[in-house]
């Protein structure tokens, strides 16, 4: 999974990016102090599969993970190239959803590059650069449509929706806020429009708003109405505190979370929500050799699970050997589940659930 991280010019998008994957990136009160993409690898925090490894003590300990990308700042005709307009777009298209960061804070020390605070502008100046993008997109392939016309009316149907979203868009709203259909999302399944990519919004406020002042700031609330419109999710951070936290051990993160009145750090919160977003899971396998979290999408059969891990496992699948984590958690390991009877021979059309702990069987 790869989110992207995007905002205006001195939102705090790189320190926030910093503090998530401790990657390093420039972070300067100047606009496009990000000039190239940066990268970042994170561990995805799971209790169960730190449990599995205190039980099975492996040679082998990995967790799933997910990549954070900081991409450039946006400006006001990005679209068309303007600033670093082109990188940015090529950087978006290859992320699976976007954690977009607001500024919400007041700070004369660092600038905004349209000289004052209004989340709800801000949002809209990036929303809209997506929005144009789409457009040529959808025009061009609007045009395509009404020519294949002149050879059969079977198009009509397509054309008419194409129109029908191409009026909708140039209003100003995004691809993600149009209520699809099931023909209009067939569509536009493999049409690659930036403003229908999830979102989550970052309101980056100041420390001072924290533990619960955060909901009376108006730009919060600016954040969250233009979230609600849109059907995304919205997580109030402060990125200076996150860079704080990030530089701590264990004990003393969890001390200073608690003196926030906050139950777990920035990332977790993001990890969790982008997992929502993506309507996606984690099943578990577990074995002296390794333990490992491997990602799949809700829905995932255990013979797709199985080519997760390899394809040959998927080509040759014979059974899943499954047992829910809370049982092998308490008896200690998957054989002693099975003992007491607890571990299910499940076929190919399993539907595998999160936490499941599962050992494939195939021909080799």
């Amino acid at each position: 999974m790869k989110l992207g991280m995007v905002g205006l010019p001195n939102t705090g998008k790189s320190t926030l990016f910093n503090a998530l994957t401790n990657a390093g990136a420039a972070s300067s009160n100047y606009p496009f102090s990000t000039i190239e993409s940066n990268l970042g690898r994170v561990s995805v925090p799971d209790p169960r599969l730190e449990r599995l490894a205190e039980l099975y003590k492996p040679d082998k300990f990995t967790p799933a993970s997910l990549e954070f990308v900081d991409i450039a700042g946006l400006v006001k005709g990005s679209w068309k190239g303007e600033g670093l307009g082109n990188k940015f777009l090529a950087s978006i298209r290859e992320v699976d959803a976007i954690i977009h960061v607001v500024r919400c804070f007041e700070d004369e020390l660092v600038v905004h590059p349209d000289g004052s605070i209004n989340a709800k502008r801000d949002i809209e100046t990036i929303n809209l650069e997506l929005v144009f993008a789409d457009l040529e997109i959808l025009e061009r392939k609007f045009e395509r449509t009404k020519k294949m016309l002149k050879g059969g009316r079977e198009f009509q149907k397509e054309a008419d929706f194409l129109e029908a979203l191409i009026t909708y868009m140039s209003e100003g709203k995004t691809a993600r806020s149009y209520d699809f259909d099931d023909y209009g999302s067939g569509i536009i399944r493999d049409v690659p429009l930036l403003s229908a990519k999830p979102v989550i919004y970052a309101a980056n406020m100041h420390e001072s708003d924290f533990p619960d002042k955060f909901e009376t700031n108006p730009n919060y609330i600016s954040v969250k109405e233009s979230a609600e419109s849109e059907n995304c999710a919205v997580l109030p951070v402060c990125a200076k505190t996150e860079a704080d936290i990030a530089q701590m051990d264990e004990e003393d993160r969890a001390l200073f979370l608690e003196e926030l009145g906050m139950s777990e750090s920035g990332l977790s919160r993001i990890i969790k929500q982008s997992y929502a977003l993506l309507g996606l899971i984690s099943f578990l396998t577990a074995g002296p050799q390794e333990v490992r979290a491997w990602t799949i999408k809700q829905g995932t059969t255990a013979r797709r699970a199985a080519g997760k891990i390899h394809t040959d496992m998927e080509k040759g699948f014979i059974k899943a050997e499954v047992a829910s984590f809370s049982d092998v958690d308490t008896y200690g390991s998957t054989g002693a589940a099975k003992e007491k009877g607890l571990m299910r021979l499940e076929g190919r059309d399993y539907i595998i659930k999160d936490g499941d702990v599962v050992l494939f069987r195939f021909n080799r």
